[in-house]
Formats: C-alpha cells, structure tokens, sequence
C-alpha cells in the first residue's frame, strides 16, 4: 500500500494538454467579456476584463502546470498539489486583485463578474471536449478526417 503513494505518472500530462485547449478557447471568448466589460463601465471595464482573463487563464495554466509536475515525481504530491495548488492559487488571485484595485483603470464590477463568469464558462465550455476514458485521458480524440466523404470512405473500404 505506501509503494502507491510513492509511484511516479510517467508519459503525457493530460492536463497540459486541457489547460492548452483552455487557454486556445478563451482566445475567441475574449472579445466578449471585453465589450461586457465595456458596456458597463467604458473603457475602464473593458481592460479590467482583458485583466481578468489574463488572470483567469494563468490561473488554469498554473494548475495544470502544478499537477502535471506533481505526477511526475509521486502521486502523494500530485494530491497535494491539487489541494494546496487550489489554496496557492486563489491566493495568487487574490493578490492579483488587491494590488491593482486602486488603479485609475480598474473598474471592480468588471473585473469580478468576469473573473467569475470565465472561471465557469471556461470550464464548463471544456467539459464538451474532454475525454472521460481511461482509454483516452484528456481531450477526446479527432474525430476522422472529412476530406473524404463519409459514402465515398465506405465504398472504398468495401473493395
């Protein structure tokens, strides 16, 4: 029982891979959270959301760092790290809000809803894509290639 603790996760990190998919998806989302940000307080808000996205994406790029790490050495730390990398890591949220809260440009309402709403949306926004096999952790794998079409592949896999 304690060599469980002690065993190392070799080969592909899932989670670099969730947390680069993540980060690729926030991209087209951004536009939005910045014109929310800006409807509601000008200019200001929209780069207080721009902020928070930043700060939302470092967030889930850094857990998945730190878990991705952790595997590598034992699974005792990845538990850790998944426990005290969440407390880490909403400091470090923390921080990032506190020390620009007094900024000319910082416009709090935007900063928050969309610190909260991009935490979810982006989450709940991967769920779609990963992949809850054993077989294929991680993102779920492509789906077959659609140059071909889908009679035409058939017939040619029946001569």
């Amino acid at each position: 029982m304690g060599d469980a603790f002690v065993t190392r996760l070799d080969g592909p990190a899932p989670e670099a891979a969730v947390a680069r998919d993540i980060a690729r998806r926030a991209v087209p989302a951004a536009p939005a959270f910045v014109l929310l940000g800006l409807a509601m307080g000008g200019v200001d808000g929209g780069i207080s959301a721009l902020y928070a996205l930043a700060v939302v994406v470092g967030n889930l790029v850094l857990a998945a760092a730190l878990m991705a790490g952790a595997a590598r050495i034992s699974v005792a730390l990845l538990m850790g790290a998944a426990l005290f990398g969440f407390l880490l890591r909403l400091g470090l949220v923390f921080v990032a809000v506190m020390t620009v809260r007094d900024a000319s440009w910082m416009h709090l309402p935007s900063l928050g809803i969309t610190l909260i709403v991009a935490h979810l949306g982006l989450l709940f926004w991967e769920m779609r894509y990963v992949s809850l096999s054993l077989a294929h952790p991680g993102l779920k794998p492509g789906r077959r290639s659609t140059t071909v079409p889908p009679r035409q592949h058939e017939e040619s896999i029946v001569r």
